[in-house]
């Protein structure tokens, strides 16, 4: 008998800590480093126990029983990874997600026992790996590792809950790469079809994406994955760092990156996400998108311009000077430029070089594309070689030097055979490791409390 479970997915090989967001942060904190909070913040008070529920039993997988205590446990530490802000209005959803993510690790544990068992091997992560795992994760949030578990002790969250998670992941990602891994072969012939569409993508807008999939299957149906999703998106717009909430949630081979899809073009994506992607602007958080297998969330950090267009690294040192400026004050702003120029001896010393004039300021303006720079500017772009330096340009704000600090094809980025190979790999990889879990949990007896 099997019944589902509502909820949102947490998936991920490996397991990156995020310290609670504030709930005034903007969305913008995607990119973030997971854990900069003090060890010694103050703790905010633990979330309740699961609502209605007493110290019983929160459901039965295969006789093995999931207690409400063991709930309460997963719900504290779901909250601390995610990063997101618990209320009264999402506690039933990360009841809920506790629950799944409880029930699909007893299924993993009977499973990996039961290959030990028939095969005389060992695969369950000892504690030795627990041990080093947790180190690692104290140190990427600046902590030693007992100040991690009592960072944690003050959230109520016991270690051995964090220990169980861990030794669940580390040993089914164990397990899958050993029997699966050396099995996969990604041929040439695939390889070669990846690259070919990606060169005739060449000339599409590329997407550099931070990703999140809500995994239907997993989450008991498609009105279930919606519902997550649209809380997701409602904390991420409050704040919740978009790296710890992909890691805890997504169901794609990204999650264990924080979310970071990299560089992706159309042609990457199913076709619903696509037409919404091209409506966002750098920056912007997607509403919920439902596809085939569930619910994308997707945060967009930057797009770049395909086919043949030139994209250009640029640095300028400049003397202000407004449109009115008197012929006397240009010709002197002009003159200092003139000498500040040949003591400017490459890209990497012209803001330390410039700052010592007076008068002078520099900065750096980025990449962009030489067609959407101002004419002032695309003709010395145009011109110039790399490391080169312009003559004085006057624009309406002032006088500048531009230097030209690199120079490519928008279409020159593609991924070469290994990235490919491995991009190939991870996908078909996960695609398996999601096919066995539902295999488990449709030949599974699962009752819930």
């Amino acid at each position: 008998m099997k019944r589902y479970l509502s909820g949102s997915a947490a998936l991920g090989a490996v397991f990156a800590f995020a310290l609670l967001a504030t709930p005034q942060a903007s969305a913008q904190q995607a990119e973030a480093p997971v854990g900069t909070a003090p060890a010694d913040a103050p703790a905010p008070p633990p979330p309740p126990a699961p609502t209605g529920l007493s110290e019983s039993v929160a459901a039965v997988v295969n006789d093995d029983i999931v207690s409400t205590y063991d709930l309460a446990q997963r719900m504290r530490l779901l909250i601390a990874t995610s990063g997101v802000q618990p209320t009264q209005d999402n506690l039933q959803q990360f009841q809920r997600e506790a629950l799944v993510s409880l029930v699909d690790e007893h299924l993993q544990f009977q499973e990996l026992r039961r290959v030990e068992k028939e095969q005389k091997i060992e695969i369950l992560a000892d504690d030795t790996e627990i041990d080093e795992e947790i180190s690692g994760m104290a140190q990427q949030n600046n902590m030693s590792r007992e100040q991690f578990l009592a960072f944690l002790g003050q959230r109520g969250i016991g270690p051995d809950t964090l220990k169980a998670q861990l030794r669940a992941q580390i040993s089914w990602a164990r397990w899958i790469r050993g029997r699966y891994g050396s099995r996969l072969r990604i041929g040439d012939d695939q390889i070669a079809a990846t690259q070919a569409r990606l060169n005739a993508e060449a000339a599409k807008p590329q997407y550099n994406l931070g990703e999140v999939l809500i995994d239907a299957s997993r989450v008991g149906g498609m009105p279930q994955a919606m519902q997550g999703a649209q809380q997701l998106v409602g904390q991420l717009q409050q704040g919740a760092p978009f790296p710890a909430v992909a890691r805890q949630f997504s169901a794609l081979p990204t999650a264990a990156n924080g979310g970071d899809a990299g560089w992706v073009s159309a042609g990457d994506m199913p076709p619903e996400v696509v037409s919404v992607l091209e409506q966002m602007r750098p920056g912007q958080l997607s509403q919920p998108i439902p596809v085939k297998d569930g619910v994308y969330i997707l945060y967009l950090k930057d797009k770049r311009a395909g086919g043949a267009a030139t994209l250009v690294s640029l640095k300028q040192a400049a003397v202000a000077l407004p449109q009115t400026a008197s012929a006397a004050d240009e010709a002197a702003a002009r003159e200092k430029l003139i000498a500040l120029k040949p003591q400017i001896t490459s890209c990497e010393t012209l803001e330390a070089t410039a700052g010592k004039a007076t008068g002078v300021v520099a900065g750096d303006l980025g990449e962009a594309e030489v067609a959407d720079l101002a004419p002032q500017f695309r003709e010395a772009a145009e011109k110039l070689k790399v490391g080169e330096i312009s003559d004085p340009i006057r624009t309406s704000a002032g006088m500048h030097l531009v230097a030209v600090c690199g120079r490519r094809s928008a279409s020159a980025a593609q991924a070469d055979k290994q990235q490919i190979e491995q991009r190939l790999f991870g996908q078909q990889l996960s695609m398996i490791a999601r096919r066995y879990m539902r295999d488990l949990r449709n030949s599974a007896t699962i009752e819930t409390k």
